[in-house]
C-alpha cells in the first residue's frame, strides 16, 4: 500500500477511528506529528493538545514472531448475530462483522502477525470458514481454521556439514545427578497440555456475544473448514402464536382469505410441508441467485427437515387462555405461548435457502398455502422462475452445528476439546464461559420477564366492549396479517398466492445478463472460461453454508 495514498477499505473500524483522531490532532499541531505505525494504540486522542498532552499508554513488549512456531488450528465458535452485519468482513458495512471482531482478537493476542494489522486480510494465514451467515443470523457451531502462534519448539538448526575429525568423538557431559539418556531425550511436546490456551485467551478479548467454544489440538495440516465439512445444521426459531392475536369480537367477517385465526400457526401442516424438503432436490426456487456464482449447482441433499418443539421454553401469558384469543379447530391444551424451531440438516445450502424454505413453511402454517406448494416449487422445470415471495426474517435463524469429516477423507476428523474440559475453572470460574454467558442471558431474560408482565397487565386493563368513542369501528380492517419470522405481523392486504406472484428471471437469464456485463457473449462462454480456471486450481464449485 502506498503510504502517500492509503487505502482504508480493509481497515477495521477501530483502526479508522484512531486514524481520524491522529489526523485531527495533527491538524491542530500544524502537521508536525510523526505518523503512527499500523496497529499502534498510542495515537493522540482527539481531546489532546500541545499544552496538555494526553498521558502515554503503556505499550506492552512486542512478540518476535521468528521465535515461535505456528500451527493450523480449528476453532468452534458461537455468536449471536443480531447486532452484526453478517459473518464475512465487508469494507462498506454499516455494522461490525464477526470476521472483523475475530481479526482484532487474533491480532491483539499475538496469535497472528500480519504485516498490516489494521487491515482485515486472512489470505496469508491459511484461513478457512465453514459457513457464511448473513446479517442478523447467529451460529452456535461455526467452525474456522487459522494458522496461529504455537508453543511448539522450533526445529533445531542442522549441524554444519563440514565438522572437524576431533568433534566426531566428543561426548556431551551430563550434569551432576542427571542421566545421559535424559540429556539426549527431552520430553516430547504435548499438543494439549503444553500449548497456548487459545480459547481462554480469545474469550478475554472478544465481545460477550462472540464466544470460542472449543479447539482441536490434532487439526490436520491440510484441513479446510469449508471443504472437509460433511453436514450443516440450521434451526429457525418461532413462537406459537407467531404474533399477538386479536379478540374474536373484533375480527372482520369480510376477511375471508385468512383461513386460520391471525397470529396462530397450524404446526401439523408446517411439519407436513417441511418433510417434503427431505432428499435430493433442485432448490433454485428456494434461494436467491447470485449472478457472480455462475457455476453454482442448485441441487442440495437434505437429510432431515422437521418442526420441533422446544420444551419448557415458553413464558405463560394468561390472556391467551381466553376463548376470545384462541383459534377454532386447533387443539391447544397446554399453556401458551410455545417455542418451536424449523430444523434442517443437509450437506450444503444456497444463498438465503433456509430463509426461503422457512417463508414457505410459514405461509403453509397460516393456511394461506397448501403443503403441496413445496412440491410445485421444487419442480424447477414446471416453475423455472422463482416467485417474488418475502424472505423470512434473519434474526431467528441459527447455524446450529457443523459436522466433520467428509466420508472420502476420514483422516480429517476433528477431536474437539471444549472449554472446561481443559480446566473446569475456564467454564465455571469467576471469569469462565458459563459466568459470562449467564450474565448476558440474565439481562435479556429479565427484559423478557418484565415485557411479559407488562403485556399481561395491558391485556387485562381495558374493557374493549365499552367503545366509549362513538366513532370506534366495530371490526379491525379486512386485511391478511402475514407472518414472516419477525417480531410483528405484516399487513398484506388481500393475499396473493405464491404461484400468482410476479417472477424474477430464470437462473440462466440472470447469468446471461451478468456475462454480457463482463464482456462475454453469454453465460456459456463465461462459464467455460471460469471452469477451466477452477479445474486448473482444483477448486470446488460447491458453495457451502452460504446462509
Amino acid at each position: 500500500m502506498d503510504e502517500r495514498d492509503p487505502t482504508y477499505n480493509k481497515w477495521t473500524k477501530d483502526a479508522l477511528i484512531r486514524r481520524i483522531q491522529y489526523l485531527e490532532a495533527n491538524l491542530r499541531d500544524g502537521g508536525h506529528k510523526s505518523e503512527p505505525a499500523q496497529g499502534s494504540t498510542t495515537a493522540t486522542s482527539a481531546d489532546g493538545d500541545a499544552a496538555n498532552p494526553p498521558k502515554k499508554k503503556k505499550v506492552p513488549g512486542k512478540i518476535d514472531p521468528s521465535k515461535y512456531a505456528t500451527r493450523l488450528v480449528a476453532f468452534k465458535l458461537a455468536y449471536l448475530g443480531k447486532r452484526y452485519g453478517g459473518f464475512e468482513y465487508a469494507a462498506h458495512a454499516n455494522q461490525p462483522t464477526i470476521e472483523e471482531e475475530l481479526w482484532k482478537a487474533f491480532v491483539k493476542t499475538c496469535l497472528i502477525f500480519p504485516e498490516k494489522p489494521d487491515e482485515v486480510n486472512w489470505d496469508s494465514i491459511e484461513y478457512s470458514k465453514c459457513g457464511r451467515t448473513d446479517r442478523g443470523v447467529s451460529a452456535f457451531g461455526q467452525v474456522i481454521a487459522v494458522r496461529v502462534r504455537s508453543n511448539r519448539p522450533l526445529p533445531k538448526e542442522e549441524q554444519p556439514a563440514e565438522a572437524s575429525q576431533g568433534d566426531e568423538n566428543i561426548e556431551v557431559a551430563a550434569e551432576p545427578g542427571v542421566e545421559a539418556d535424559e540429556v539426549e531425550e527431552k520430553r516430547e511436546f504435548d499438543d494439549f497440555t503444553d500449548e497456548i490456551q487459545y480459547c481462554r485467551l480469545l474469550n478475554r478479548i472478544l465481545p460477550p456475544d462472540i464466544r470460542m467454544l472449543a479447539w482441536c489440538p490434532t487439526t490436520p495440516e491440510d484441513f479446510s473448514a469449508r471443504h472437509d465439512c460433511c453436514e450443516r445444521q440450521y434451526r429457525y426459531f418461532f413462537t406459537q402464536p407467531a404474533f399477538a392475536p386479536i379478540p374474536q369480537s373484533l375480527e372482520n367477517p369480510a376477511n375471508t382469505s385468512q383461513k386460520l385465526k391471525a397470529g396462530w400457526l397450524d404446526i401439523e401442516a408446517m411439519r407436513k410441508a417441511a418433510k417434503k424438503f427431505e432428499g435430493l432436490h433442485d432448490f433454485r426456487n428456494f434461494s436467491k441467485i447470485d449472478p457472480s456464482k455462475i457455476n453454482v449447482k442448485f441441487q442440495r441433499r437434505i437429510f432431515e427437515s422437521d418442526i420441533v418443539e422446544v420444551k419448557d421454553a415458553g413464558a405463560a401469558l394468561p390472556f391467551l387462555d381466553s376463548e376470545e384469543y384462541r383459534p377454532a379447530g386447533l387443539d391447544l391444551q397446554e399453556k401458551l405461548p410455545k417455542v418451536y424451531y424449523f430444523h434442517v440438516r443437509g450437506t450444503a445450502f444456497l444463498w438465503h435457502q433456509i430463509r426461503c424454505m422457512a417463508a414457505i413453511v410459514f405461509s403453509v402454517g397460516q393456511r394461506l398455502e397448501d403443503p403441496s406448494i413445496v412440491d410445485k416449487l421444487l419442480d424447477f422445470e414446471a416453475e423455472p422462475r422463482r416467485p417474488n415471495y418475502q424472505l423470512a426474517d434473519d434474526v431467528p435463524l441459527v447455524l446450529w452445528d457443523c459436522k466433520f469429516p467428509r466420508p472420502e477423507k476420514p483422516e480429517n476428523a476433528l477431536k474437539w476439546v471444549y472449554v472446561g474440559e481443559d480446566n473446569p475453572l475456564n467454564q465455571h470460574g469467576s471469569h469462565g464461559l458459563m459466568s459470562s454467558m449467564w450474565e448476558y442471558w440474565r439481562e435479556r431474560k429479565l427484559d423478557e420477564l418484565l415485557a411479559g408482565q407488562l403485556l399481561n397487565v395491558i391485556s387485562s386493563q381495558a374493557d374493549i366492549s365499552l367503545r366509549k368513542d362513538s366513532k370506534a369501528p366495530l371490526h379491525v380492517p379486512a386485511t391478511v396479517k402475514a407472518f414472516e419470522g419477525g417480531n410483528k405481523e405484516r399487513l398484506a392486504g388481500r393475499y396473493q398466492p405464491v404461484l400468482q406472484k410476479p417472477r424474477g428471471g430464470s437462473a440462466e437469464e440472470v447469468f446471461d445478463r451478468e456475462a454480457r456485463r463482463k464482456g462475454y457473449a453469454n453465460a456459456a462462454e463465461w462459464r467455460e472460461v471460469l471452469l477451466k480456471k477452477k479445474q486448473e486450481a482444483g477448486a470446488d464449485d460447491l458453495e457451502e453454508g452460504t446462509e
